[in-house]
């Protein structure tokens, strides 16, 4: 196989790809194709992971009761973040937020890390066990950039009990949560975070996060 060349409007798309990537909470309900949900599952067991252990498990949630009892969930968990905020501004905003589209989105996957696999033989994690959780988000931002080149978008839903989550959904003991995914066509496309469009948090310069030693 002849090794690929990016020329330089492939670099100009890559970076459009990375700008454009966000984290969608409003969806369409318009179903994604199987053949592109497993197309989109291929694509991200490319990325890399630790002695290539390949730790990432992904669990499809296609039980509508599951879905409801997950989205009631994050909703009973973003009420109680809510009451966390001392400031009573703050707090409103927070209130006013979209958090999740685990109703609406077409597709839901948690994202486990098997912290135990076989394959790798522990290779390069000997020392540093949460490689494998590392690798795991790799193949997460992986899928990230895949969906929104087809077009479509995907949500992170972090405000839960991660405990509660994996009861839930009855995986090997073994099995560590690391995320419960959206996934779906987005209702509008931006290259701002829909946080720092609502006044939430805007982006602090690069300089404030590279450092020299």
């Amino acid at each position: 196989m002849t090794e690929p060349t990016f020329d330089a409007g492939f670099l100009a798309q890559l970076d459009d790809l990375l700008r454009w990537r966000r984290d969608v909470r409003h969806f369409q309900p318009t179903p994604i194709p199987e053949a592109d949900m497993r197309h989109l599952l291929a694509t991200a067991a490319l990325a890399p992971s630790v002695g290539n252990a390949q730790p990432w498990r992904f669990v499809r949630i296609r039980s509508e009761g599951l879905r409801a009892r997950l989205a009631d969930h994050v909703d009973a968990a973003s009420r109680e973040a809510a009451d966390a905020f001392t400031d009573d501004g703050l707090r409103e905003r927070y209130g006013a937020l979209k958090l999740h589209g685990l109703r609406e989105a077409p597709e839901l996957l948690a994202v486990f890390c098997d912290d135990d696999p076989a394959a790798g033989h522990g290779l390069g994690r000997a020392t540093m066990a949460e490689t494998l959780r590392y690798s795991t988000v790799t193949a997460i931002h992986t899928l990230w950039l895949a969906a929104t080149a087809r077009g479509l978008g995907l949500g992170w839903v972090s405000i839960l009990d991660p405990v509660a989550v994996t009861a839930m959904l009855d995986v090997p003991a073994r099995w560590s949560f690391v995320a419960l995914l959206c996934i779906g066509t987005p209702l509008t496309g931006s290259d701002i975070p829909e946080l720092e469009r609502r006044g939430w948090q805007a982006r602090e310069p690069l300089a404030d996060r590279v450092f020299e030693r």
